[in-house]
């Protein structure tokens, strides 16, 4: 089944961004290999016109020809983060908008509390608000109550690569919240820990620092691009549930294996 988000649907469950790579030639390859859903750009940093490596990322977008997700990178307050996403819906022509409103600028924490306040704003403007947030479930509940139709949690601190830090509390955040899309947004560093948010029922990624600041970018969009596959595949197929006392895995002399608790002819 194809992702959903607010009504539409996307064939891949990978989100990619676009800063830091090492040049627009790297970032092109990386993007057409991959076949995001969306493409994120931070408004802020980088304006749809600005050079980067000698191209203008604008032209760049044009040619990926993929759905846009700008972003408000950077914003430190509500204000700040409204008016960035009113300029992004015209600046990229998309109600679609990533947002982030930062507390912390050492950790880059949301700032959960102004980040509800931003998104009811947004939402009544007529946004399609993917809201970066912690694996908090009050928090999600508050950012669902304001109008967001999906979530964006954490799994580390932006660009740390550590994996899914706080493993428990998005156990819990999916179980609590089972209709409503989930998509893995920064700390993410390796293709197997998208494989294993993926597994446990999360419903898409975003990337950004572990595929472009990798050794060979190209090679890391490919990769997580098919761990990302692989982990929803997974999950459809409904993984074993671990066992804590072994159990043979095929049958014993004089016992055939449609004896066995598990066996279903």
């Amino acid at each position: 089944m194809a992702l959903q988000l607010y009504n539409e649907q996307f064939e891949s469950r990978l989100l990619l961004g676009t800063a830091a790579y090492p040049n627009p030639e790297i970032l092109r390859a990386a993007v057409r290999k991959s076949q995001p859903a969306m493409i994120t750009v931070a408004l802020r940093r980088q304006g749809a016109t600005s050079a980067e490596h000698g191209q203008g990322l604008w032209g760049l977008l044009q040619e990926l020809d993929l759905p846009i997700l700008p972003n408000t990178a950077g914003c430190l307050s509500v204000q700040e983060a409204v008016t960035t996403a009113q300029m992004a819906r015209e600046v990229f022509a998309t109600d679609w908008i990533k947002l982030e409103l930062i507390g912390d600028d050492h950790t880059l924490q949301p700032d959960v509390f102004q980040l509800v306040q931003a998104a009811d704003i947004l939402i009544k403007d007529g946004f399609k608000v993917l809201p970066y947030c912690t694996e908090d479930l009050i928090a999600c509940r508050r950012l669902l109550d304001a109008g967001c139709q999906a979530l964006m949690p954490w799994a580390a601190p932006i660009g740390t690569g550590l994996g899914p830090v706080h493993e428990y509390a998005l156990h819990v955040l999916r179980e609590h919240l089972p209709d409503t899309p989930l998509l893995v947004d920064a700390g993410l560093g390796l293709p197997s820990h998208a494989a294993a948010v993926m597994e446990w029922g999360f419903d898409g990624v975003l990337l950004n620092t572990a595929v472009s600041r990798s050794g060979a970018p190209v090679l890391m969009a490919e990769a997580f691009a098919q761990a990302v596959k692989a982990g929803r595949l997974a999950y459809e197929a409904t993984p074993v549930v671990p066992r804590h006392s072994a159990q043979a895995s095929t049958p014993q002399l004089g016992q055939p294996f449609w004896h066995y608790p598990d066996y279903n002819d």
